[in-house]
């Protein structure tokens, strides 16, 4: 019995190692957008989580290796909300992203697993992946010229009344569905400039759209030889809805460019997919102008894939000279808006991988950017919400938030875009399934919830990095594995509200080098909540569990956060005062701030070096915040707009 005894505890320990030392698992490569490349890599094992994996790249051909941000460890976060029955754990492994590449650049990849605990499997990945370009129309496809059909004078041929009539070859009355002269992969349809509204009670109407007035376009182009649809260059083609529901329907297609085009009067102008049902793919559309619309471009359907929605105007229907939002007996009733009633929803929501969303301007909505909530994640990669970049946009009055990377699983990339005037939330992550969401040098202003960062539905992955925020960060809801560095936060004084609340789950976070304003008159300035036992996880009945500060010194001494974190001030900026909290639907204008650090301020010099985020910083250290001192203020909206399109 004595050798067995003795035998029994080295088997336990073994199982103990083994269960801490890391297996390696599938390695996958995401969907590669203009600027970021996105990985995963599942693992078993790691209990104590000490695990690693570092990356490095280089562009084909060159010899020395770059660094670049490690992937971020994820797995066994509980995500979801009870409400809505929605209850996910993370699975375990490493997702991240290289950032801020070059378009149609190919780049060698290098990933190496480290545990001290040991590895089994393949300890080093590596991949040689390309960079996507802005998609363009094939320039050896057929010209097909669409003109409206009040056009007079010549006309250049082969022509064509309508859209229809050019992608279909459709006729008139019952005969607009016999489709026996379709577009092929490559023609380019230039629409000469006119007014192109259906008339839907006319069954014979020219523009053969009967009844519902709706262009449903289900061709498939390629990626090679997509199918255009543009503006001619000779004035402005306006496709109206004249109030109709769906102006343009294209779930069913793959491959289609929109540009240089107006849509208008229409509740959906272009509706791209719907849950479970169907989905485009390689959708563009750039260049164009949405006005009086609910929704812009929409698709929840998890096939749709690789969009490229770009430098276009979104102008919803929604006040624009007071802030409505969530109205009511917390914010206050104004004028005759029910705040449960939608005007115009979003300007743009997708799901599906590989989406890129940059340079658009938008006002007027209840969001403005959204990833759809969707739900649990579908197994198959191909068909979640990953490698999804949502940059350089420029967004105005939303009822609700600037941009939801809600329903986001891995590699999602919200980085340089500027909000001014939302009322509930900012920047929304309710849930993330596991992440990594990169939320990087984004503004924002006047939020009157005082919401920055909308952790909701305990979001698990997040690395939020050198954002300036001119307000509040003020959630309660616990989340997991957030990461805080280089970031502003600047309180407007708001009556009974401190300056930063950190809301930790589990035992996975980190908070260093961020400035902070604390608000005037506030004692409980900073509230912290975190796990005080191995194993703990604080996702309910926490309200024992949270701990006030009154300054930053003490976070510091009681947590072992912020070490290297500070206090400052408005005068860290050229030009800057903070919004008023008491005036709950004022109206702010980008134009009129100026973000811009002054020399020799606190934040300067004040933050930590982070690889492929802020190389190239000047000084000593990088500053802190979305813009570093000596370098110009990004373009916010589309490039080809150099007026302010929302001012006055």
């Amino acid at each position: 019995m004595k050798p067995a005894a003795f035998f029994f505890p080295l088997l336990f320990t073994a199982a103990l190692y083994a269960q801490n030392a890391t297996t390696a698992g599938r390695f996958l490569v995401e969907h590669p957008t203009l600027l970021n490349l996105g990985f995963e890599w599942s693992i078993s094992g790691d209990d104590n989580r000490n695990a690693q994996v570092t990356v490095q790249y280089r562009a084909a051909g060159e010899q020395a290796w770059r660094n670049a941000l490690p992937m971020l460890r994820i797995g066994g976060e509980n995500v979801g909300r009870d409400a809505e029955n929605l209850h996910y754990t993370v699975p375990h492994g490493f997702a991240g992203s290289i950032l801020n590449l070059k378009p149609g650049a190919e780049y060698e990849c290098r990933f190496t697993l480290t545990d001290p605990d040991g590895v089994s499997g393949p300890s080093t990945q590596t991949a040689r992946v390309r960079t996507r370009t802005e998609p363009q129309p094939y320039s050896g496809g057929r010209v097909l010229h669409v003109y409206p059909p009040d056009h007079k004078g010549p006309r250049q041929d082969p022509s064509f009344t309508g859209v229809l009539e050019a992608y279909y070859g459709a006729g008139l009355g019952d005969w607009s569905v016999v489709r026996e002269r379709r577009a092929q992969p490559g023609d380019i349809l230039l629409i000469h400039a006119g007014l192109y509204r259906p008339e839907r009670l006319n069954y014979v109407d020219p523009l053969a759209a009967p009844f519902d007035g709706t262009f449903t376009l289900s061709l498939k182009g390629t990626k090679e030889k997509p199918i255009t649809i543009k503006a001619a260059g000779d004035g402005e083609p306006i496709f109206d809805g004249a109030g109709n529901h769906i102006l343009f329907d294209v779930m069913a297609s793959a491959n289609h460019i929109f540009e240089g085009l107006t849509f208008r009067n229409t509740d959906v102008a272009i509706l791209a997919g719907k849950k479970e049902v169907l989905g485009a793919t390689g959708l563009t559309v750039k260049n164009c102008r949405f006005e009086n619309i609910g929704f812009g471009v929409w698709t929840e359907y998890a096939g749709s894939s690789d969009f490229y929605i770009a430098d276009n105007l979104f102008f919803g229907r929604d006040d624009r000279f007071r802030l409505i939002g969530w109205t009511g007996a917390r914010w206050g009733n104004i004028g005759p808006y029910p705040s449960h009633l939608l005007t115009s929803y979003y300007a743009i929501k997708l799901y599906g991988p590989g989406h890129v969303i940059a340079h658009n301007a938008i006002a007027y909505f209840h969001d403005a950017i959204g990833i759809s909530t969707y739900g649990t994640p579908e197994p198959d990669p191909e068909r979640q919400a990953s490698s999804i970049d949502i940059y350089a946009n420029d967004m105005h009055m939303s009822n609700d938030d600037f941009i939801e990377s809600d329903g986001g699983v891995h590699n999602i990339r919200v980085f340089r875009n500027r909000g001014v005037n939302a009322f509930h939330g900012g920047y929304s992550s309710q849930p993330i399934f596991g992440g990594p969401v990169y939320f990087f040098r984004n503004l924002l202003y006047h939020v009157q919830s005082g919401v920055a960062f909308k952790l909701d539905a305990r979001p698990a992955g997040l690395l939020m990095y050198h954002n300036t925020l001119i307000g509040e960060q003020a959630v309660r809801s616990p989340n997991g594995n957030v990461h805080w560095r280089n970031n502003l936060f600047l309180g407007r004084d708001t009556p009974n509200r401190g300056i930063m609340i950190w809301a930790n789950a589990t035992a996975n976070y980190s908070s260093d080098y961020n400035g902070f304003r604390p608000n005037k008159g506030v004692d409980a300035q900073y509230l912290w909540l975190a796990p005080t036992e191995p194993g703990q996880t604080l996702y309910k009945n926490t309200r024992d569990q949270w701990k006030s500060f009154r300054t930053l010194a003490e976070v510091q001494a009681a947590t072992g956060q912020e070490k290297h974190g500070r206090e400052l001030d408005f005068d860290i900026f050229e030009k800057m005062a903070p919004p008023d909290p008491t005036k709950r639907h004022a109206v702010y204008h980008a134009m009129e701030l100026d973000f811009r650090l002054k020399p020799n301020s606190k934040a300067i010099d004040a933050g930590v070096a982070l690889p492929t985020i802020n190389d190239g910083f000047t000084g000593t250290a990088p500053d802190l915040g979305a813009i570093e001192y000596g370098q110009p203020e990004p373009h916010y909206g589309p490039r080809w707009v150099t007026w302010a399109p929302f001012y006055r």
